[in-house]
């Protein structure tokens, strides 16, 4: 018989388990320095896609209409919302709705829901149960007190003035009333409106610093809702010269005199409200389509002889019918 011959492995089992096996300390090293790279690169990623944000133009990722791109946190959009008020673009009572300004912005809602917050707590917006925000509308009384606030502000702060201003802020005052002069002569009533009320937020960044400016940012716009609430009368070339007035007396290190100035520009722009707007009905269209129908007239001659319509010929009171009979069965 012939042999039959069994090919063995030349190594078992036994030997395969023991061949060696890398080090743990070195296998977690290669992964640790791995994931160390990858959290690199991730960030380097993020920064071109911060700087690619940040570059002029829209934003690839999220489309906006906006001419600005760099308005993109919460803090940005209620100073934008500020301006417009400034500028008397946005009118009292005026509804901002949260989609139309994540759509305009760019934004999600919850960034828009987040500067209406802060626009609220400033007092420039108030918030409606299951119809969103919308611009404050002062009352009279409410209209005097901003106003007092003012003059107490800014009366207070020039009359903290220990030493003449420095040249460079004169300068950017002076800037700043050439800068309307331009804005009335042109006939822009937007930029005109901002000039003039920002003028009062310049004036507390050069004397006093960003905090008070702020402050009189929000004061100033509250007033600015006032004037336009009110139809104020007060003549946009009379507070430009009353500027200028102002300029010259703290050029002249006289702040007492710029002060009394001030309180007395601040109480001419005050004096100058008129009566209250009417305020618009946002349901007015659809109250006036749903008046009732107004009672017809008598008929003339001429639509006597008009052709009736089918309704007409059929009677409000359909006939009885009478009952069936039951037919008797035949036997």
């Amino acid at each position: 018989m012939a042999r039959l011959e069994v090919m063995t492995p030349s190594r078992s089992f036994d030997d395969r388990d023991r061949r060696p096996r890398p080090d743990a300390r070195a296998t977690h090293r290669c992964i640790g320095q791995a994931w160390a790279l990858r959290g690199l690169y991730a960030k380097d990623a993020s920064k071109r896609r911060m700087h690619h944000d940040r570059a002029p133009g829209p934003n690839p990722r999220m489309p906006s209409t906006t001419s600005v791109p760099d308005r993109s946190s919460a803090p940005q959009i209620a100073s934008q919302v500020v301006d417009a008020i400034l500028c008397g673009r946005i009118a009292p009572g005026q509804r901002l709705g949260e989609q139309e300004l994540a759509d305009v912005f760019g934004v999600s809602r919850t960034l828009v829901r987040e500067a209406m917050a802060r626009l609220s707590a400033r007092g420039m917006v108030e918030v409606s149960s299951r119809r969103g925000w919308f611009v404050v509308q002062p009352s009279r009384a409410e209209a005097a007190e901003a106003f007092s606030a003012r003059i107490a502000i800014e009366t207070g702060m020039l009359g903290s003035l220990d030493k003449p201003l420095a040249r460079s802020k004169l300068a950017r005052l002076k800037a700043h009333h050439k800068a309307e002069q331009a804005a009335i002569a042109a006939g822009d009533a937007g930029n005109r409106s901002f000039l003039l009320g920002d003028f009062h937020v310049c004036l507390a960044e050069c004397v006093s610093g960003p905090l008070l400016a702020d402050i009189l940012r929000d004061l100033t716009a509250r007033t600015t809702l006032v004037a336009t609430l009110f139809q104020s009368t007060h003549d946009a070339a009379l507070s430009c010269s009353e500027h200028l007035a102002i300029v010259a007396a703290l050029e002249r290190g006289d702040a007492a005199a710029a002060a009394e100035l001030l309180r007395a520009h601040i109480g001419a722009v005050a004096a100058a409200l008129g009566p209250s707007a009417p305020r618009a009905d946002p349901l007015a269209p659809l109250r006036k389509a749903l008046q009732p129908r107004a009672p017809d007239a008598p008929p003339t001659r001429a639509s006597r002889g008009a052709r009736r319509l089918f309704t007409d010929l059929l009677s409000p009171h359909p006939p009885a019918t009478r009952a069936p009979h039951r037919r008797l069965k035949e036997n």
